[in-house]
């Protein structure tokens, strides 16, 4: 897998994970309180990852939404404090 495919396909997994909290990536990062910074820290965060099949299983069977994320998500802390939680 290219690294391009990789920070793609990790981008996707934290988007839709922050989306499945209910966390508007966008509007946080319009708002002031995610940087773009945080943006590529978070999805590399994600890259180092040993289950992203596994994350995508869980993001799969969590369509409606979640309160949180699961417990080997990388990027727990991050993402369900973006979503008050």
């Amino acid at each position: 897998m290219s690294c391009m495919t990789r920070l793609n396909r990790h981008a996707d997994l934290v988007g839709r994970m922050a989306d499945t909290l209910g966390v508007d990536l966008a509007e946080e990062l319009q708002r002031g309180n995610f940087s773009p910074e945080s943006w590529r820290a978070t999805v590399l965060n994600c890259t180092a990852c040993n289950n992203p099949e596994g994350c995508q299983t869980w993001l799969e069977a969590h369509r409606d939404g979640a309160d949180e994320t699961p417990g080997y998500c990388r990027n727990k802390t991050q993402l369900e404090a973006l979503a008050g939680h």
